[in-house]
């Protein structure tokens, strides 16, 4: 199941299925996905955290609930796997990616293939040194999906995303930093899910417009010209400029204290 709460700003996605090592069924997924909208919608969402119950983030997709299943059976159609794909994993990649308010992924043990890109189609990514982030579709014989072929170069660079891709490599814990992968590893469950939080806490009291602007900003770059992205930082900081956060700033700066943002 998917438990989702909302508190201090934060709405929080908790996979919670630790048995399975919240492996996703299709109610789960199409639960990121229509939660990750109403976050887009609700202005008492500034920023949203995803994070697994258990030892585990997320195995995956739950076979029961995967079309490639189906393969071989007399019925199949392969066109049945695109469409799957995407109204489902492909949904909730594309929602958090272009959500215009800050994401947080606390990645507390295995992320394998879409559980993985769950994690990356994420602003910041926080890992365990236990987490292991595991691609096994060269040994299913399957393309790499779940917006993995987009995520990857863009995290680790072209060669490094073939290795994990092609190859099926594993990277743990501290290696997931090195990579470009996480943010940050930490050596106990307590102290990752602290700094989550704290995270979250600092992303939800900022400048919420402004964040989700440079946010889109820099996940255009890699399709953008410089002119082209020059172009929109124009228009963007025309559209800061006539939020009530900007003035909320200027307040902070001038009288030399914390700004108070209220996120419009």
């Amino acid at each position: 199941m998917l438990n989702v709460t909302i508190s201090d700003g934060v709405m929080r996605l908790v996979l919670d299925r630790p048995d399975a090592k919240n492996a996703l069924t299709a109610e789960m997924r199409d639960g990121i996905t229509d939660a990750v909208r109403a976050a887009r919608a609700n202005p008492d969402v500034r920023c949203v955290l995803v994070t697994g119950a258990g030892d585990a983030f997320c195995s995956g997709m739950d076979l029961s609930a995967s079309t490639v299943m189906q393969a071989g059976s007399p019925d199949f159609r392969p066109r049945q796997t695109s469409e799957a794909l995407r109204s489902g994993v492909q949904s909730f990649i594309r929602e958090l990616w272009e959500l215009d308010k800050p994401t947080v992924a606390v990645v507390n043990g295995a992320a394998v293939g879409p559980g993985a890109h769950l994690a990356l189609a994420c602003d910041f990514v926080l890992a365990h040194t236990a987490t292991k982030f595991i691609w096994t579709f060269p040994k299913w014989g399957l393309v790499v999906d779940a917006g993995g072929a987009y995520l990857l170069p863009r995290l680790v660079g072209l060669q490094k995303a073939k290795a994990l891709v092609m190859l099926g490599e594993t990277v743990v814990g501290n290696d997931a930093v090195a990579a470009g992968l996480a943010l940050e590893c930490y050596d106990d469950l307590d102290s990752l899910r602290s700094a989550g939080d704290a995270l979250c806490a600092t992303l939800a009291s900022g400048p919420t417009r402004s964040l989700g602007l440079s946010k889109r900003l820099l996940n255009t770059s890699f399709e953008s010209d410089l002119t082209a992205s020059l172009e929109t930082e124009g228009h963007f900081q025309a559209l800061a400029t006539a939020s009530p956060d900007l003035l909320a700033g200027m307040a902070g700066f001038k009288e030399k204290r914390s700004p108070e943002f209220n996120g419009d």
